[in-house]
């Protein structure tokens, strides 16, 4: 039996609200009764290592996990919302992982609750909490959605804008849902076949991270109170780790997303003539408007064997002080509205 077959053998249901579901604790909808309601996402696709690592250790911790991951790659999407208008085309899905003319959403059918939905991150949390969490949880609210790991790092506020891993989570967070976007110093894109269980596999480290995480974040919490306050999320960044170095259990630290962060910048090789992106420490991703001033930046503490944690809104205004003169400024500058 091939590769696709054997491992990624689809049960391509169709999803209809409203239909009825059973007591089989194999269904799909039928939910455990004990931990946190956790959505499960990523934008480097529903059949990575790094993903299904991390939806095992969550389940292990007594979690109701539901995964629902992009088909294919979508690193780099930010909050871009693109659903899909065919089925699945050529070459298929990633890794192999859904044949071509696939339905543009399916199950993995050895897991009812592991799902594929062929749109960018932000589009795929979305499906995942308007469609597939509405039939597993009912009434129920989510508890909090978990974007990652990452294969590669999002330090700093210039990924945060690029990277759909945090994407996904900020779109959670819009939606009123508390999110973790974790990304992961080790980038290596594999399928989670690769996996041979290790426990200094670094997908297997960055999921025993992640469940911790939740732990410390689920700890004090009664049944039912919210785990962030509403328009807050945490982004976390995992130092590089295992195998070949000693760092396979980082400490977290409280971090602030500004402080040694990097952008890009560009410039023109001089034989070819075509574009070189480097890195800058440039001064307006330094500069501390909001947060907790003391904490240090999670890029240089990400460098070091730390995990970064930081907390972010997605309130994006300036802070009053910084605010307020320059819309006194513009406000005596812009003259009358019609009508006064």
């Amino acid at each position: 039996m091939g590769f696709r077959r054997l491992l990624f053998k689809l049960s391509l249901l169709t999803l209809v609200v409203g239909a009825p579901t059973t007591n089989n604790s194999t269904d799909q909808f039928h939910p455990k009764q004990s931990g946190l309601k956790i959505l499960l996402t990523n934008d480097d696709s529903w059949a990575s290592a790094n993903i299904r690592a991390t939806y095992s250790a969550l389940k292990a911790d007594g979690h109701d996990v539901l995964l629902v991951g992009p088909a294919v790659q979508q690193s780099g999407k930010g909050g871009t919302f693109v659903v899909p208008t065919t089925n699945i085309v050529a070459p298929g899905g990633e890794f192999g992982s859904i044949p071509v003319g696939a339905p543009f959403f399916g199950q993995d059918e050895q897991d009812k609750n592991i799902w594929y939905f062929n749109g960018t991150p932000s589009a795929a949390v979305t499906f995942g909490i308007d469609i597939v969490a509405a039939k597993h949880f009912g009434s129920q609210k989510i508890d909090l959605v978990v974007s990652g790991p990452n294969e590669g790092s999002n330090l700093g506020p210039f990924l945060f804008t690029l990277s759909g891993t945090i994407g996904a989570a900020y779109t959670s967070v819009e939606r009123g849902i508390p999110a973790i976007a974790l990304s992961a110093g080790n980038n290596t894109h594999r399928p989670f076949t690769s996996n041979t269980g290790a426990k200094n596999d670094p997908a297997n480290i960055a999921g025993r991270l992640t469940a911790d995480l939740v732990a410390a974040l689920a700890k004090g919490k009664s049944k039912g109170q919210r785990l962030l306050p509403l328009g807050v999320g945490i982004g976390v960044n995992f130092p590089t780790f295992a195998p070949g170095n000693s760092c396979v259990s980082p400490p977290f630290v409280l971090t602030r997303l500004t402080g040694g962060a990097l952008i890009n910048t560009i410039t023109l090789d001089p034989m070819t003539g075509f574009p070189v992106v480097s890195s800058s420490e440039a001064p307006g991703l330094q500069v501390k408007l909001n947060g907790v001033s003391s904490l240090p930046g999670e890029t240089p503490t990400a460098a070091e064997c730390e995990t970064a944690v930081s907390v972010f809104s997605v309130d994006y205004d300036a802070p009053v002080a910084v605010a307020g003169p320059i819309q006194n400024h513009l406000r005596a500058n812009f003259g009358k509205h019609r009508g006064q």
